[in-house]
């Protein structure tokens, strides 16, 4: 059975299924959880934690977490919406005392830099890594709760469901995330950035 990220009901109706029949029965639902979602976890991780000893930590806390509150899933979000928010919470907790000095790695991903404004033209200028490093350098200044907003936009997703993540309201959300994109772009003015 293949499960929706966006169907909430599906998943509740899972869950409670889930919490009357067999381990094995609630671990394949589990596995299939995680499996059609693998590769946004690892992008969260590859976002939060550095090394990649660090990484494969951070995706192995973030599972645990997510079997941990499967049961207690209650559907008021869509699957996807509920697994962002289980991985970026395990993110910042991960980091625990330290998170606000958490850094923020980004890849060279032309498709998630856009997500930030920058045009094509300007991803491929990026790629030189004395500008890319600027970048970066300027996204680890951000506070830790525009750091997993700018994250999630990095990622794609639509400004309701980050709202949905990090628990502001849409406008707030949308407000937030406008303010850090002009605040890169000035920041970034002074090079051939593009952004």
């Amino acid at each position: 059975m293949k499960i929706c990220n966006s169907c909430p009901q599906q998943l509740t109706n899972i869950a409670d299924s889930t919490k009357k029949s067999s381990m094995k029965e609630r671990e394949k639902v589990f596995k299939e959880l995680i499996s059609d979602n693998e590769y946004k976890i690892r992008r969260i991780c590859s976002y939060y934690a550095h090394s990649e000893e660090d990484r494969k930590d951070l995706f192995q806390e973030i599972l645990i977490n997510v079997w941990k509150s499967f049961e207690s899933f209650r559907g008021d979000s869509a699957v996807g919406t509920w697994l962002y928010r289980v991985a970026i919470n395990t993110a910042l907790g991960f980091a625990g005392k330290e998170f606000k000095r958490l850094r923020f790695s980004v890849d060279l991903d032309s498709t998630r830099l856009s997500n930030l404004g920058c045009d094509e033209e300007a991803s491929e200028v990026l790629v030189l890594e004395k500008k890319f490093t600027l970048l970066q350098n300027h996204l680890n200044q951000l506070s830790v709760i525009d750091k997993a907003i700018m994250s999630l936009v990095m990622e794609g997703l639509p400004m309701k469901e980050i709202a949905d993540v990090i628990g502001l309201t849409e406008p707030n959300v949308r407000v937030k995330i406008h303010r850090i994109k002009e605040a890169l772009r000035e920041e970034l003015k002074g090079g051939d950035y593009g952004c």
